[in-house]
């Protein structure tokens, strides 16, 4: 990819090019820590407090740490077939560019060859091809709730922040007869997150009437007509490419205030057929706003 205009003017296309692909990776990586330390030795502590307060990435989330656990504990408990884990903060450099259509500039890079998590479900993605290679390739159900930080333009819509936290459920295995694998794991996460909205309903969050949508790409319309069948769902088509393995499903809820939000989504992906280089590999992810959740549909004080 060329360099932007203006890093050509600064440093020459020449350095880029020697910065970018030409130095090893861990010379590289010595050069940019001696930088920030520099950077970091010459700021001042108004500095820090001015940053602070005009910097997106750096202010508090805005949400009660108590209700954004109390719904984690629920959320967790409907996953009772999913193996809860704690993830990293950072991930490896390209954890979301590389295995799916995702811009590097929307991810907040790191030094040390690592990346701000943007989306657990990528990394659970990599956590799942590890251990289906150490485990004889049986079935991964994985489940986390993560804070990320996503560096695109924050739509300015009620609840939506540079952080936030998701609840993901990621699935991995070898494909089955008729495409069994992927279905029974889609009707898995769908169920899962339904039943987690009605805990939470149950301790009074206000979470209005659900409905679910199937999305499918032609040749996977056969699949997507199952899973509606199975699921109570609506159909529809799938056009977004990022859904690389044709299926996508999407959780739409109705806030007190009567919009309808599409506050859970996954679908199938090829992500482990590549991370593996195993072609019978899949994998279907699913992330739920957990955060709107709190700030969207909180019980009535």
């Amino acid at each position: 990819m060329a360099p932007r205009n203006w890093i050509v003017d600064s440093i020459g296309a020449l350095a880029f090019e020697r910065l970018a692909s030409g130095l090893a990776g861990t010379a590289l990586q010595s050069l940019l820590l001696d930088v920030m330390q520099a950077r970091a030795a010459s700021r001042s502590a108004s500095e820090l407090v001015a940053q602070y307060g005009r910097d997106a990435f750096c202010a508090p989330a805005a949400v009660d740490l108590r209700a954004m656990l109390a719904i984690d504990a629920q959320l967790l408990a409907a996953a009772e077939g999913f193996e809860a884990i704690e993830l990293s903060p950072v991930a490896p450099l390209g954890a979301c560019s590389v295995v799916g259509p995702t811009d590097q500039h929307r991810v907040l890079s790191a030094l040390r060859a690592t990346e701000v998590v943007s989306d657990p479900t990528n990394v659970l993605a990599l956590e799942c091809a590890q251990r289906l290679r150490a485990r004889a390739w049986s079935d991964q159900h994985l489940a986390t709730s993560h804070r990320v930080m996503r560096a695109q333009p924050v739509p300015r819509l009620p609840g939506h922040a540079q952080h936030f936290r998701l609840f993901a459920l990621a699935s991995g295995g070898v494909e089955r007869q008729d495409h069994g694998f992927t279905v029974d794991a889609i009707t898995l996460h769908v169920r899962t997150l339904l039943a987690g909205l009605d805990r939470l309903a149950l301790q009074g969050h206000a979470l209005g009437p659900r409905r679910v949508e199937i999305l499918a790409t032609p040749d996977r319309q056969a699949l997507g007509d199952r899973l509606a069948g199975l699921l109570g769902a609506e159909r529809g088509p799938l056009e977004h490419p990022y859904y690389s393995g044709g299926l996508r499903y999407r959780v739409w809820v109705t806030a007190p205030d009567g919009m309808e939000l599409p506050l859970g989504d996954g679908g199938s992906f090829d992500w482990l057929g590549r991370l593996t280089s195993n072609r019978r590999a899949v994998f279907v992810g699913s992330g739920l706003g957990s955060q709107l959740i709190a700030l969207r549909f909180a019980p009535p004080s």
